[in-house]
């Protein structure tokens, strides 16, 4: 689960907002399910992939076909089938809705600090978090289906980790440098406007801070609340997958989720 929200977890502990200590993850280790396999949804058809080339096929009513051969189901089966379909439809896509709305918030936390002092430094951050919003939609949302499982998740995670991990360094690390001179202004002002009096000026910073990290933290636990949450579901579909199995022989082997 790590890897799924990696992305979320981008700035908010980076020296772009370092008057915070917010960050939200769901690590590997809390969460009680591996995925494996991969699984494609369209409007009408859900497909789950394994290692041995045979696709399964569910389509909206519950109908099972694997390696294009239907199955014979009895109508408790193909109801079963029909929910499991409708279930994974519905939660499966909160994955990529997470990590897109960390890379909001980070992107809320960066315009904040820019705003705060006036910065424009801070331009190719932004620009960044737009560049990973994008890739985090091209990784899940693929020419009109929504793709997710294991393979997704490695391919993913190795080119953030490659990619964008580099790119965020330097990017912060070239906004800081520039923003030097920016920030010597600001703080020169913020003196002024204090009368020279340091101890309310470092008051007023400490209240901008305490702002910031609030707005954000707030947001922070709530994404981090429903990624839990959203653990806790994907471990009810491991449930639902083994009842299944049982149940249709032929589905073993293509489980989303296993327990660990």
């Amino acid at each position: 689960m790590k890897t799924i929200l990696l992305a979320s977890t981008l700035v908010l502990s980076s020296q772009a907002i370092a008057q915070t200590d917010t960050h939200f993850s769901v690590s590997a280790d809390e969460c009680a399910v591996d995925f494996k396999n991969d699984v494609q949804i369209t409007p009408d058809q859900l497909y789950i992939k394994n290692g041995n080339g045979q696709p399964v096929m569910i389509d909206a009513q519950g109908y099972l076909y694997i390696a294009n051969q239907a199955v014979n189901l009895d109508q408790d089966e193909r109801l079963a089938m029909q929910t499991y379909a409708d279930t994974l439809r519905a939660e499966l896509p909160k994955v990529a809705s997470i990590a897109l709305q960390g890379v909001e918030l980070a992107g809320v936390a960066i315009e904040e600090v820019a705003s705060a002092f006036n910065l424009h430094s801070f331009d190719a951050l932004t620009d960044l978090m737009d560049e990973l919003h994008s890739e985090i939609e091209g990784a899940f949302y693929q020419q009109g289906t929504f793709v997710m499982g294991e393979q997704t998740f490695n391919e993913f995670g190795e080119q953030f980790e490659h990619q964008f991990e580099e790119k965020i360094e330097q990017a912060i690390e070239g906004a800081m440098m520039e923003s030097i001179g920016s920030l010597l202004v600001a703080i020169g002002s913020e003196m002024v406007n204090s009368g020279g009096d340091m101890e309310s000026f470092e008051q007023r910073m400490e209240n901008l801070g305490s702002e910031l990290e609030q707005r954000v933290e707030g947001q922070a636990k709530a994404l981090e609340q429903q990624a839990n949450a959203l653990c806790g579901r994907f471990e009810s579909i491991a449930a639902q997958e083994a009842q299944l199995s049982a149940m249709i022989p032929q589905l073993k082997g293509y489980q989303l989720f296993n327990y660990r």
